[in-house]
């Protein structure tokens, strides 16, 4: 892929843009599957669908070098699999088997992988944004050439760790780039009900950061501006605010139909007229690509979930004596000591004896 300057994605090749296209059609798929899978009481706890929002995730993701760090929300299925995490191991998760990305531990909300510098997933909405914060403090302690790229919704802009990180960001002149997913709902909430400023991006400014709106279901304008503000973050250690503007297809979370706050023509309008897989169809179509290539790539994409479903069903349950593994540092055995005969059902022998000083 070409990301010299002045340059988009469409000078990256035409195999550039169906690899690009697949991993949309891969997230699409998968958060079907994944709601199929809730249903059938396969996946426990929440779980949130990001439909309607592929290219958003595959556009921001693909702007980021190897070294650069992802830190998410709780909508983050889609960008754990563009980050290149399996499709096996992210089901496997929302399966909480022992295979997951995060071995289970984590579940939809809390998908995870270090290697990848993936670092999440976070439930608590704003949670995520001082952890980004601190990653980018590090880069420049360490004075590394790396960048941040930091996903958050529209509804986590109204909390306090928001305008926190921001002003720090701004303050330390920190390599990162605040990515606000606006998908018009925080929760069931429209965002003109619950922001006083409702153009998010414009909130930069009171931080002296910059900020700019794009639409997010336009890969090539997803990926252009995040291309440009991650290498700003890298090269100048400049923070910077995008607000994409989308839409997400299914309600809050698969508990939620969707429809209390919002119209099924509304929803209708959004499917048939911006649909970002739809567009970049298009796109492909008429650059060259033909429909039984990209049905062959809607059938890989299938394939692909199928069996992540069969490999999540057979991943074994994680261990219950390993639950406590990793909590707790080297040598704080003798810091936790006193509260043993706080555990009158037992609970020390799982607390603490489990990996405890590993």
């Amino acid at each position: 892929m070409d990301k010299s300057e002045g340059t988009t994605m469409v000078t990256g090749g035409l195999e550039d843009r169906r690899e690009l296209f697949g991993s949309m059609v891969l997230s699409r798929v998968f958060e079907t599957e994944a709601e199929r899978q809730y249903k059938a009481a396969n996946i426990g706890g929440y779980c949130h669908l990001s439909s309607g929002q592929e290219a958003t995730a595959v556009g921001s993701v693909a702007a980021l070098e190897e070294d650069d760090y992802l830190v998410t929300g709780y909508r983050c299925h889609g960008f754990a699999l563009a980050r290149g995490v399996s499709a096996r191991s992210v089901m496997a998760e929302l399966f909480g088997k022992q295979d997951g990305c995060a071995h289970g531990r984590g579940g939809s909300m809390h998908l995870l992988d270090v290697e990848r510098k993936f670092y999440g997933g976070w439930g608590i909405v704003a949670g995520q944004l001082p952890i980004a914060t601190g990653l980018a403090l590090g880069i420049v302690r360490q004075a590394n050439s790396q960048a941040v790229l930091c996903e958050l919704g529209d509804g986590a802009v109204n909390m306090g760790a928001w305008h926190e990180s921001l002003n720090l960001a701004a303050l330390w002149d920190l390599p990162m780039v605040f990515l606000v997913v606006n998908n018009a709902y925080g929760m069931g909430t429209g965002v003109e009900r619950a922001s006083a400023e409702p153009e998010i991006f414009k909130r930069a400014s009171a931080h002296r950061i910059h900020g700019e709106r794009i639409d997010g279901n336009d890969l090539d304008e997803v990926f252009e501006s995040c291309d440009r503000l991650l290498t700003d973050a890298r090269e100048n250690r400049r923070p910077a605010v995008i607000e994409a503007m989308t839409y997400r297809h299914r309600g809050h979370s698969v508990a939620d139909a969707g429809l209390a706050y919002r119209t099924k023509q509304e929803i209708a309008e959004w499917r048939d007229e911006n649909d970002p897989i739809e567009r970049e169809r298009e796109k492909l179509l008429g650059s060259g690509h033909t429909d039984e290539d990209l049905e062959k790539v809607e059938a890989e994409a299938k394939a692909t979930v199928e069996a992540a479903v069969e490999f999540a069903a057979e991943s074994p349950d994680p261990q219950v004596d390993d639950l406590a593994k990793g909590m707790y540092g080297p040598r704080s055995a003798e810091q936790f000591q006193r509260m043993r005969p706080g555990s009158p059902f037992g609970e020390e022998a799982l607390t603490f004896n489990a990996g405890l000083g590993e």
